[in-house]
């Protein structure tokens, strides 16, 4: 265990980004979000939650893919290149780690997303533990321990330091490069850090919601049940939801117009849009209760029937806040829970 004294942090920022580019929490214009570090940079590690996840850093919103330009009647494509060089991910929860695991498994499945692929490789994530979670949060549904998150380095800030424990030989590696800025240290204040949050985290109320009944095995059960009905109803189809959720997926592929070229990019998209994956043919979900039913079908049942059990939600609970009808995955998981459904 190492640590550094949170008053030479611009320090640590500045050693990390000597090498490489570092990317953490930032606030702007009164919110927090992650950015790029620079030495103007308002860095906001207090924020519980930044308003999107880190999974930009690794799948970003938006991203050209290739360019197309014309040159009289000669066209040439040109591939927009991989990730090539090292960054660090800094101040990532618990939660939002998983996140970032389960996007694993839909892009570095077979066939591999060459572009997210590149990012892991070179991406070094140091994760953060909570040191208060929020009545909204609910990690520990879905087994993460946001006192001990996972990451290539995991750190608590705690009497003054930030503590350091590199994970795996990317940690290692990143803690060789910032050496001289840490000194040696005991877990004494990690420990009783932990023991503290793990206090608040059983006081939060929905430490204990209940996930039986679903899973990757009750398909039918779920999707014919007339409780979508009654849910749906109050969801404005904003999108809201799938953008700040860590584990959405979904994107769309678009092209610009440059004038003398294309430039072809992907974007997030929303399964909750009247659009989504619209083709010649048209959209094969036609209505709001339909596409309110796939976003929580995906989370519950369809992504555990392809994951080996695992659930596309990591209790961060960003929907829970930012839902203007105050729809969520937890009052969809209560309302079948008190139906016995």
């Amino acid at each position: 265990m190492k640590r550094i004294a949170l008053e030479n942090l611009p320090k640590l920022y500045a050693a990390i980004a000597e090498k490489q580019s570092l990317i953490l929490p930032v606030k702007k214009a009164g919110q927090t979000n992650f950015g790029l570090w620079t030495e103007e940079a308002d860095v906001d590690l207090a924020t519980l939650k930044t308003v999107k996840s880190a999974k930009d850093a690794f799948f970003p919103q938006s991203e050209t893919l290739y360019t197309c330009q014309r040159d009289g009647k000669t066209l040439s494509l040109q591939p927009e290149k991989l990730e090539e060089e090292p960054f660090v991910v800094f101040g990532i929860k618990g939660c939002d780690v998983r996140g970032i695991q389960i996007l694993d498994k839909v892009f570095l499945s077979e066939p591999v997303d060459s572009f997210y692929c590149a990012r892991r490789k070179h991406g070094i994530i140091v994760s953060l533990a909570c040191a208060a979670p929020e009545e909204s949060c609910f990690c520990k549904v879905f087994g993460i321990d946001c006192a001990e998150p996972e990451g290539d380095v995991v750190t608590w800030i705690a009497e003054g330091y930030l503590y350091w424990k590199a994970a795996t030989e990317k940690g290692e590696a990143l803690t060789a490069q910032v050496a001289d800025l840490l000194e040696d240290a005991d877990t004494a204040a990690v420990d009783a850090q932990k023991a503290a949050i793990a206090a608040i985290v059983e006081k939060l109320p929905y430490a204990n919601l209940s996930l039986e009944g679903w899973n990757g095995k009750v398909l039918n059960e779920k999707f014919n049940s007339p409780l979508w009905e009654q849910l749906y109803k109050p969801c404005l189809a904003c999108g809201t939801c799938t953008f700040v959720c860590p584990t959405c997926q979904c994107y769309d592929i678009k092209d610009y117009n440059t004038g003398n070229g294309v430039q072809r990019y992907r974007c997030w998209d929303s399964c909750m849009y009247s659009d989504f994956t619209m083709m010649a043919h048209g959209n094969n979900r036609t209505s709001q209760l339909q596409r309110f039913r796939q976003r929580f079908m995906h989370k519950l049942v369809y992504f555990p029937a392809n994951n080996d059990g695992a659930y596309s939600c990591v209790g961060c609970g960003r929907c829970v806040e930012k839902c203007p009808s105050h729809l969520n995955i937890v009052k969809v998981i209560k309302a079948f829970e008190k139906e016995g459904k």
